[in-house]
């Protein structure tokens, strides 16, 4: 058996600081969350865009400010998938 290592799609508490997990090539309940955790995150990524395409041309300062920090939130979590998948593809070192 050959331990892999994961990054997850989350933080630890302390703030931006990265969480692994050491698991087989096969994952396990662990991994699946993940897996589930990405596929939403992605998902509320695409809802989050096509909501601000629709905004921009018309939102008053508060709004796109408030949907300038959630798009940069939304943008921090594809950036994590892109490198934990990336990781586990061996295209990353």
């Amino acid at each position: 058996m050959t331990d892999h290592i994961r990054l997850l799609p989350c933080f630890a508490a302390e703030g931006a600081k990265p969480v692994y997990l050491i698991t087989d090539r096969h994952g396990g309940t662990v991994s699946r969350l993940a897996d589930v955790t990405e596929s939403v995150q992605l998902e509320m990524g695409e809802r989050l865009l096509v909501h601000a395409r629709g905004m921009l041309p018309s939102a008053p300062d508060g709004e796109l400010r408030y949907l300038a920090v959630r798009l940069a939130e939304s943008l921090q979590q594809v950036l994590r998938i892109a490198e934990s998948r990336g990781e586990r593809l061996g295209l990353l070192n």
